[in-house]
C-alpha cells in the first residue's frame, strides 16, 4: 500500500453542502467568545470538502496562540473558517506541561500514540476524552511526548488557565474511556439501511439533541461493499492504523483524512488487511444507497427529499405548505422546559431573558456581560488561514481537495 493518499480518480461533484447553522454572537478582536447554546450543544460548522488528504506527508507547526505553552504543535486537517473549529493531529514534545483549564469550544481529544499524563493519571493509546465547552481539566503532561487527535468542535482552540468549570460548562457531559480496551466492537447496524457485514463500531458519543455521532469503527480484513452512499449529514473520518479503499478517492493510509459535506457520492469501499478509524457525523446518520457514481449532490439531495416525502409524508407536506424554510429549523417548546438545576434551557444559552427561541441568525448585535476577564486582541485566522499552508502543500502533491466544480461529463466517480 503506499504511504500516502492516492487518488484513482479526481474528487467529483465538490459543491460544499449546507451544514447545521448556528447563531453566534459578532465579534470583533475586543469582543470575547462567550459560552452560547450551539457551544454548549457541540454542532458542526460547515467546513469545505477535503479529500483526499494525508497528514503524514506535512511537517509539524509550532502553536502560538495565547494560554498554549511551548511544545504544543499541530497539522490541520479541517477548518472552519468562520468560528475558528477545526480537526488537528497534535504533537505533545516530551516534557509538556500544561496548567490547568478550560477552552470556550467543545473538544473531543483522541490518544493516537504515547501516554498523556493527566493530574495523576495516565492515559495511553486508544483513550478518548469528550469535554464539554467551559470544563475545567486538570493539568495535563506527557514525559517522552504523545501523538492526539483534536477536534475543537465549536470554536477555535483555546486555554483559559482556571481550576474552576465555567459556571455554563455542561459537566454531566464529559466522559473518557479507553475505547480499545473497554468498550466491545457492535455490528455497524447504527444506522439502518446498514453497511455490509465485516464494518464494526464502537460508539464513542452521541448528542441527544442533535443526533450527531462520534465513534470507532473497523474494516475486516477483506472487507467490500460494492455500492455508493451518501448523507445528510457533514462525515468525518481519521484513519488511525491501516488502509482502505474506496472508488473515487483510492488509497486512504494510517493517517488518512477526509472532511466530506452532505450529499456527496462516496463508495464502494474496501480493505485487504483492515483498518481501525475514528469516525464522526453532525447530526443523524441515514444510508442512502444506489449505484449511480455520477449523480451529483444536488440530485442526491433531490433524492433524499423524495425519500423523506415517501417515508413521511405528512411532515413533508405540512413543511411545504406553510413554508417552513428557517434555516435552524422552527422552535422547539421544550427548549424553554425547566431543566434539573431548576433553570429553562433559555439561560443555558448564555444570552439571558433575551434569548431568541425561533432560533433565527441575527445580524444586529447582543449585549453580553462577560465575566470570564479574557481579552482576545488576537486574531484566529492570523495563525490558521482559511486555506491553511498544510492544505497549499497538499495541493501541490496533487490531492484533490473538493474545489472543483460539479461536473457530470468529466468525473465518473
Amino acid at each position: 500500500m503506499p504511504s500516502s493518499c492516492s487518488a484513482s480518480k479526481p474528487a467529483a461533484s465538490m459543491s460544499m453542502a449546507t451544514c447545521v447553522a448556528r447563531s453566534r454572537p459578532p465579534r470583533s478582536p475586543r469582543n470575547p467568545i462567550v459560552l452560547t447554546k450551539s457551544s454548549i450543544e457541540g454542532k458542526f460548522m460547515a467546513r469545505p470538502h477535503i479529500e483526499p488528504f494525508c497528514d503524514r506527508d506535512l511537517p509539524f507547526k509550532n502553536l502560538s496562540l495565547p494560554g498554549f505553552p511551548p511544545g504544543f504543535r499541530y497539522k490541520m486537517l479541517s477548518l472552519d473558517p468562520d468560528t475558528g473549529a477545526c480537526s488537528m493531529t497534535v504533537q505533545l514534545d516530551g516534557g509538556y506541561r500544561q496548567a490547568p483549564g478550560f477552552s470556550w469550544s467543545e473538544l473531543e481529544l483522541v490518544v493516537i500514540e504515547g501516554e498523556l499524563e493527566i493530574e495523576s493519571r495516565r492515559i495511553g493509546k486508544g483513550h478518548y476524552l469528550f469535554v464539554p465547552a467551559g470544563y475545567a481539566l486538570p493539568a495535563l503532561a506527557t514525559q517522552r511526548g504523545c501523538l492526539l487527535l483534536m477536534m475543537y468542535n465549536t470554536g477555535e482552540p483555546s486555554l483559559v488557565a482556571s481550576d474552576a468549570h465555567h459556571p455554563l460548562a455542561r459537566l454531566d457531559r464529559y466522559h473518557d474511556v479507553n475505547s480499545y480496551d473497554d468498550i466491545p466492537w457492535a455490528l455497524g447496524n447504527v444506522a439502518k439501511p446498514s453497511v455490509a457485514s465485516g464494518c464494526l463500531i464502537k460508539l464513542l458519543n452521541y448528542n441527544d439533541r442533535s443526533h450527531a455521532l462520534t465513534f470507532l469503527y473497523c474494516m475486516t480484513p477483506h472487507f467490500w461493499q460494492d455500492n455508493i452512499s451518501y448523507h445528510d449529514c457533514a462525515e468525518e473520518s481519521y484513519h488511525l492504523w491501516g488502509d482502505s479503499w474506496m472508488m473515487q478517492f483510492g488509497t486512504v493510509p494510517t493517517g488518512g483524512y477526509f472532511w466530506r459535506p452532505a450529499y456527496i457520492n462516496h463508495g464502494a469501499f474496501a480493505s485487504e488487511l483492515g483498518c481501525i478509524a475514528l469516525g464522526r457525523v453532525d447530526s443523524k446518520l441515514f444510508n442512502y444507497f444506489h449505484y449511480n457514481p455520477w449523480s451529483t449532490p444536488e440530485e442526491n439531495q433531490m433524492r433524499a427529499a423524495a425519500k423523506l416525502s415517501q417515508r413521511d409524508p405528512l411532515l413533508y407536506r405540512w413543511i411545504v405548505k406553510h413554508g417552513h424554510n428557517h434555516p435552524d429549523g422552527p422552535a422547539d417548546f421544550e427548549d424553554h422546559l425547566r431543566g434539573q438545576a431548576g433553570q429553562t434551557q433559555d439561560r443555558v444559552t448564555g444570552n439571558g431573558p433575551h434569548s431568541h427561541a425561533h432560533a433565527h441568525r441575527h445580524e444586529h448585535e447582543h449585549t453580553h456581560d462577560h465575566e470570564h476577564g479574557h481579552d482576545h486582541d488576537h486574531h484566529f485566522h492570523h495563525h490558521f488561514e482559511v486555506h491553511d499552508q498544510a492544505h497549499q502543500e497538499a495541493h501541490e502533491h496533487g490531492h484533490a481537495h473538493g474545489h472543483r466544480p460539479a461536473s457530470r461529463s468529466g468525473d465518473k466517480a
